[in-house]
């Protein structure tokens, strides 16, 4: 009888200690086998960087970075319906308190947004999220581990000087159509 006791307070925990909210990663993770949506996780080596050539600042920016996934919705005349309920969902996962906004332009059909999560000195995610009701919506979720704003900056100014490998963010071509 006391085994039975001690097995239903542990259900009973285990059941109380799942978060069933909302977060980003759920949000990804739900949509990227959707029909109007496009996933993909990028690799750093999309950069093609010689890393013989990378100063030791540009190396620790590089190794701050884990990955980048990035999500996007395609807008058609035919799912106006789920564009917005899609994008209504993102937009409360992104008022959460953890997601901590820089920046943000434009307004109702069309924007874009900067957040972060974690401290201004350690970075666990950096999320870029643009929309316009004429094509969709895509959202940019960068990875790493305790970045700081000085590696994103760093990691700017290598995207400028990388020659990027197109192929593999082809899956993306047919939302800027």
């Amino acid at each position: 009888m006391r085994y039975i006791v001690y097995l239903a307070i542990a259900a009973s925990l285990l059941l109380v200690s799942c978060n069933s909210e909302p977060t980003l990663q759920k949000f990804f993770v739900e949509n990227s086998e959707k029909k109007d949506f496009i996933a993909l996780d990028v690799s750093s080596d999309i950069l093609r960087l010689d890393e013989t050539s990378l100063t030791s600042e540009q190396k620790q920016a590089l190794d701050a970075f884990d990955k980048v996934n990035i999500i996007a919705f395609k807008s058609t005349d035919k799912n106006q319906k789920e564009y917005q309920a899609e994008k209504a969902k993102l937009n409360g996962i992104l008022k959460k308190e953890e997601y901590q906004q820089l920046i943000k332009v434009g307004s109702g059909s069309q924007g874009a947004s900067i957040s972060f999560v974690g401290t201004e000195d350690k970075i666990d995610e950096f999320i870029l999220y643009a929309n316009k009701k004429e094509n969709g919506f895509a959202v940019i979720r960068v990875t790493g581990d305790e970045m700081n704003p000085t590696h994103i900056m760093t990691m700017l100014s290598l995207l400028q000087k990388s020659n990027i490998d197109l192929e593999q963010l082809k899956p993306l071509q047919g939302l800027m159509q």
